[in-house]
């Protein structure tokens, strides 16, 4: 008996295995927790030995009356590593989102991108396209390139209907763009958390000076001013302290919010042209 041939992939087959080429790369932190350790780790270090430096206050140790900004920010508690951790935590995964948006946005400027693939598709140039997609890189260009492979695959199809082409294309929009967008948005649910997280945490650090404070006050005979000022410090850092997070976790979380919703922007642009330029050019 003659052994059988391997039969040749099917062109659908093949188009598939094409597909699987990557062209975007997309950096970024994949686990936030060891962020935040290590960033707990790096705030005590701070605060113990850099902010608790007995240079820092009168008579070398920590119980005395502090002689500089590191030595008031000590008096603030261990409120203090804390919010230390949550503010380090912020400008980290801040500097971590903008390296990943970075690389999705691609090499060139994505609006120009837009442009370019809208007039290679107006002239029929789907090679050309995909070529720039190649050049560009980044997820819109990742997303236009595999939408591209399946419209050179529907247009070789002759079994499928129009309408079932057009379904089809839609579809490769819709599931490369779903595959994308975890990676662009990663990292930002903690942002807003930390948005609100800090300014609380500030705030509980605010109320425990102020007991301390008032418990100085209320002191048999003359107040401690010791106790008075280590109360007030702590209030006073743990607010500036929970209002810096606070306010650079919204800042920085709606700044690439917004450049997400750029780049959904644009993929949504270039999906509809391709599927508009499919349903215009093919009966």
């Amino acid at each position: 008996m003659e052994s059988q041939k391997p039969m040749a992939p099917k062109p659908a087959v093949a188009a598939a295995v094409k597909k699987e080429e990557k062209i975007s790369n997309i950096r970024g932190i994949k686990n936030a927790s060891i962020v935040i350790l290590v960033c707990a780790a790096c705030a005590v270090c701070i605060f113990l030995f850099g902010m608790g430096y007995g240079g820092n206050f009168e008579g070398g140790t920590t119980d005395g009356h502090p002689l500089n900004l590191a030595g008031t920010v000590y008096k603030g508690g261990f409120i203090v590593p804390i919010l230390m951790t949550l503010l380090l935590t912020v400008i980290v995964l801040s500097v971590e989102r903008w390296i990943a948006l970075s690389s999705a946005a691609g090499k060139g400027n994505t609006s120009k991108f837009v442009a370019d693939i809208k007039a290679d598709l107006a002239a029929n140039k789907i090679d050309a396209a995909m070529k720039r997609c190649k050049d560009q890189k980044g997820s819109v260009a990742s997303v236009v390139y595999n939408t591209l492979v399946r419209y050179k695959e529907m247009d070789e199809n002759t079994t499928l209907s129009k309408e079932q082409k057009l379904t089809t294309l839609r579809n490769e929009v819709e599931e490369a763009t779903a595959l994308e967008m975890p990676s662009l948005s990663q990292n930002l649910p903690i942002l807003a958390t930390l948005t609100t997280l800090g300014t609380l945490v500030g705030l509980l650090g605010t109320v425990m000076g102020m007991i301390k404070s008032f418990q100085a006050l209320a002191a048999s005979g003359s107040p401690d001013s010791t106790e008075l000022s280590t109360g007030i410090s702590e209030a006073l850092v743990n607010t500036a302290f929970g209002i810096a997070t606070g306010a650079f976790a919204v800042i920085f979380y709606n700044f690439y919010t917004n450049k997400i919703d750029n780049l959904s922007y644009a993929i949504d642009e270039i999906g509809f042209s391709i599927v508009a330029t499919f349903a215009a050019t093919h009966k």
